[in-house]
Parts: structure tokens; C-alpha cells; sequence
């Protein structure tokens, strides 16, 4: 985080704050006598100059181009929220839908992808959810069922309660009895193990069965393998809502969001942030640069990791230019955070 210098007057914080919300609103540089108005202080618009080319001078605040007003640095929003900022409690309807969307009764992926849609549309930022980590999904049971023709039913129950149905087609036909028996078998050896743990167990008997001739249990093993392929996902998280950034973007906002959509695509730096924020307990803002890639510096991510009560599986968060409010979004990331943990808990 930048080191902020927090021993400015009282005067100077009432007016960095009114200027910080002002900018906030309309994302225009605030000049010194709207200032005035804005912060409500009985002073005259030349004290408010001054006090401005003091913080400017701080490094809380600069002037863009040739225009008269000033914006915040990422180290004036750093001090803002930190020490200026009054957070909003969430208000009923969205708590309600957070209620209503995150329910105990959706799978993982399904709540995944419900709560990047949520914060998106509670906040109007862009909204995204890590998916649960490889290790944090373990096998509990599977079960084949035979259907007609060259298909089989698969049903895996994942975590404590998650269960999937998956179809396979399979190239030699088996009987109800051989399909309890392989799915008998595959309990008997992988059950409580992490399910990529279990498919490079899976893939390494095959070999084995192999070269031993047993067909059957190289079957039930293809069986299983087949079952936890199609499973596998290569999204690593879920974004929605990036057309929302669009809508109060200024011009100049406009071309730095190209680049932020490509970051999206490119997935590596964003990954590697929430792989940070994921060490990390409660809600972590990273404003501008503090974010350590240059593709944020106009933007501010607000992180909490989540859990299924024993453990932390993943991160969620808000993206947003550095003028979101932030009172707003911070509630809704802590209160979806804790919410979709709850969810995923036992």
C-alpha cells in the first residue's frame, strides 16, 4: 500500500473529502469555488486555492491538462478511505437478493456465477468470483447408472451436498452389476480425496491396469476418468457486468477500458492479484497502482475472500474506476463474501 500522509488539517481533510465525493458523482476536475460550496466551510475561495495547491503538493491531488480544477491521486482516495470515508449499510432489497440468489441448494459453479451477477448489479461496477479451487472439491460418491444405448448416468456428489448428473458414452456395454461394481470400487479408493488428486490417480492405474490385463478394472477406471473430464472446467473465475463500467465512463475513461478488458481476457495479472487476496483476511481495496499492474492504474479492485467454513476456496470483488463509491461497494462485497460462504457451508 502507498505510505499516505494523514497530519493534514482538519480543514484540509473536510475539503479533500467533499472533493473526493464530488469527483465520485461527475468525474469532472473540481475547481475551487465549487469546492467552496461543496465542503460548506465559511471560507473564501482563495483559502480554498490554497489549501488545494497544499494537498496538490502531498501528492492527494493533481491537476489534469490545463484545467483549473483538480482530481485525486490514488494516494488522495488511499487517505479518503481510509480515515474519511463513512460506509453505507447495504440496503434491505439488495441483502434480500443476496438471499434469495445465494442458495444453499445451487451447486458451487451455479453460486459462482450468481454472485459475480449480483455484485455486478448491486454496485453497477464489474463484478467477479474466483471458482473454487482444484483442491477445495473432493470426491465424496459416484454412482453409474445404465440408460439406453451406449450412455451411462453418472451421478458425483462433491463437497458434503454438491451433486452433478453427467451422461458419458461408453464403448463397450455393461451391466447394472458391473456398473455398482465399478462405482463400488472407485468409492473404495477415492472417495474423500481432492478431484484432481483423484484423476491423476485414475490416469496413472490405467497405465497400470494395463500392462496387468485386468479390462475390468480398467473399465471402471475409464468409467470414473470420463466422468470427472467432463467436469472440468478451464474458467478460472467469472466476470459480469463489464458493460456496466462502460455506461458512466468518460471519454478518456473509454480508452483505458480497452485495456482493462484485455486484462480480463489475458487473465494472468488479475489472477495473480486475487491469488494475493486470497492469503488475505476481510475485505482488501486495492486503489490505482497499489494493485502493482499498470493496467489498473485507473482502477480500483475491492476483494473479500470466501469459504465453506473450514476453508478458504476462492475471492470475490468489485472492479470499478477509482471514483466508485466506495461506501457502497465495500458493504456489498464484505456482506456477498460472507453470504456465499455460508451457502457453500456444510
Amino acid at each position: 500500500m502507498s505510505m499516505v500522509p494523514t497530519e493534514i488539517s482538519e480543514r484540509a481533510q473536510i475539503l479533500l473529502k467533499a472533493l473526493v465525493e464530488r469527483h465520485i458523482r461527475d468525474g469532472q476536475p473540481v475547481g475551487s469555488s465549487t469546492l467552496a460550496k461543496e465542503a460548506g466551510l465559511p471560507v473564501s475561495a482563495a483559502t480554498v486555492r490554497n489549501v488545494m495547491s497544499e494537498l496538490e503538493e502531498r501528492g492527494l491531488l493533481h491537476s489534469p491538462h490545463t484545467s483549473a480544477g483538480r482530481v485525486p491521486t490514488a494516494m488522495g482516495y488511499r487517505l479518503f478511505v481510509d480515515t474519511l470515508l463513512q460506509v453505507q449499510p447495504l440496503a434491505d432489497e439488495a441483502v434480500s437478493a443476496l438471499r434469495a440468489e445465494l442458495n444453499p441448494d445451487k451447486s458451487s459453479v451455479e453460486l459462482v456465477q450468481s454472485a459475480s451477477a449480483l455484485l455486478s448489479s448491486i454496485s453497477a461496477q464489474a463484478g467477479l468470483v474466483t471458482v473454487p479451487r482444484q483442491e477445495a472439491l473432493q470426491l465424496r460418491q459416484v454412482e453409474f447408472l445404465p440408460l439406453s444405448g451406449d450412455r451411462v448416468l453418472v451421478i458425483l456428489v462433491i463437497n458434503e451436498r454438491e451433486v452433478q448428473n453427467r451422461i458419458i458414452h461408453v464403448q463397450r456395454p455393461f451391466t447394472e452389476q458391473q456398473l455398482r461394481d465399478a462405482a463400488a470400487m472407485v468409492n473404495q479408493r477415492f472417495s474423500g480425496h481432492p478431484l484432481y488428486l483423484v484423476q491423476e490417480r485414475i490416469l496413472a492405474e490405467m497405465q497400470e491396469a494395463r500392462s496387468q490385463i485386468d479390462s475390468y478394472l480398467e473399465a471402471a477406471l475409464d468409467l470414473a476418468s470420463q466422468a470427472l473430464e467432463q467436469g472440468e472446467s478451464n474458467e478460472e473465475y467469472v466476470v459480469a457486468g463489464e458493460s456496466r463500467l462502460l455506461d458512466n465512463a468518460t471519454a478518456e475513461e473509454m480508452l483505458k477500458l480497452r485495456e482493462l478488458f484485455d486484462a480480463f481476457e489475458q487473465k494472468k495479472d488479475l489472477l495473480h492479484l486475487l491469488e494475493r487476496c486470497s492469503r488475505a483476511d476481510g475485505v482488501q481495496i486495492f486503489i490505482g497502482e497499489e494493485a502493482g499492474y499498470e493496467v489498473f492504474g485507473d482502477y480500483s479492485v475491492v476483494t473479500a475472500p470466501y469459504s465453506d467454513g473450514a476453508r478458504t476456496l476462492g475471492v470475490l470483488g468489485v472492479i470499478g474506476p477509482t471514483r466508485m463509491a466506495y461506501e457502497r461497494v465495500i458493504p456489498i462485497v464484505d456482506v456477498t463474501a460472507r453470504m456465499l460462504s455460508s451457502a457453500l457451508s456444510p
